[in-house]
């Protein structure tokens, strides 16, 4: 795997690739890697004949600057993780390279980044929209894939490429977790054992949503409360910033499920906020989603000692 650090050298590989009519794929991560984004990678494979991945810790979608200090850096590490799984370019720049001096545009979408995360975190669409096309413009990819854990980041993506008529294909990849359910996420290692098992709350919460959508609940009022029990039911679980049934296109509010649906939560657990989400189309025959079953849930997995957050590495 070749590792670049400006554009002169990234476009210059990239146009290699192109004249000999590959196709190319972009993975674009901020970093602090883990297996959710190591299945991108692999994902990229069966779509491309070459993978870019980018590292870059995008300081424009943080409002708050103690979280971006915080955020791990962990370049060498995930320089070696990206060659095991086929990576063909990492692109870890500078934030000077990709924002230059001066730099003063910026892209926003409107739509999808109205409410829940784009409430909460005031200007991070408006940061994810810019640096993502950027990325975009530099690697001009046929193809990239995002993970369906960020799924209001997915639906802004989506509908910058349409609207910017990028002709990307984007593609939304399953969630990768835990043996115990809980979404990968490099925010995961600043869990305590305690707050990590409580952490399991989230996705026994969409679990339980799930199953009543199997069984013909459709009333969206009634699928949050569902999750909602499950949140209020765990002492560690501080606060539900929101929880909500939303088309997962648009990301407007649904007063009934119908058509692509995604049902959306973030809640803080021992001072960490986490994201988690279940995705499904309703108009599929067969009702598929990311969420494990109860009965692929070891009772190991289901004990009360965990002792490692998550692959005992420093990584959402």
């Amino acid at each position: 795997m070749r590792i670049v650090h400006d554009v002169a050298d990234l476009r210059h590989q990239i146009d290699a690739w192109r004249a000999s009519g590959e196709r190319i794929a972009l993975v674009p991560t901020m970093g602090a890697l883990h297996d959710g984004h190591l299945s991108l990678v692999r994902r990229a494979a069966e779509h491309a004949d070459r993978c870019v991945a980018t590292v870059f810790v995008n300081p424009t979608q943080f409002d708050d600057a103690s979280d971006l200090e915080r955020y791990p850096r962990t370049l060498e590490r995930d320089a070696e993780q990206l060659t095991t799984v086929g990576c063909d370019l990492l692109f870890a720049p500078a934030a000077s390279t990709v924002y230059p001096p001066g730099a003063s545009t910026w892209i926003d979408v409107d739509g999808p980044t109205t409410g829940y995360e784009g409430a909460m975190r005031p200007g991070h669409f408006r940061g994810v929209a810019t640096v993502v096309g950027l990325l975009f413009n530099l690697v001009r990819p046929d193809v990239a894939i995002f993970g369906r854990k960020d799924a209001q980041q997915l639906a802004v993506v989506r509908k910058l490429s349409r609207d910017l008529h990028l002709g990307i294909e984007i593609i939304g990849a399953p969630i990768v977790r835990e043996p115990d359910g809980l979404a990968m996420s490099s925010r995961n290692v600043h869990l305590g054992s305690d707050d990590r098992l409580a952490a399991r709350a989230l996705s026994r919460g969409l679990r339980a949503a799930r199953d009543a959508i199997q069984a013909g609940e459709r009333d969206s009022a009634t699928l949050e409360a569902h999750v909602r029990a499950v949140l209020e039911a765990e002492p560690r679980v501080e606060a539900i910033d929101y929880i909500a049934l939303v088309d997962a296109d648009t990301f407007a509010p649904l007063v009934t499920a119908r058509g692509s649906i995604a049902l959306v939560l973030a809640a803080r657990v021992g001072g960490v906020r986490l994201l988690d989400n279940l995705s499904i189309d309703l108009d599929a025959a067969v009702l598929e989603d990311d969420l494990p079953r109860e009965d692929d849930l070891s009772r190991e997995d289901l004990g009360t000692d965990v002792s490692t957050p998550i692959s005992q590495i420093a990584t959402a």
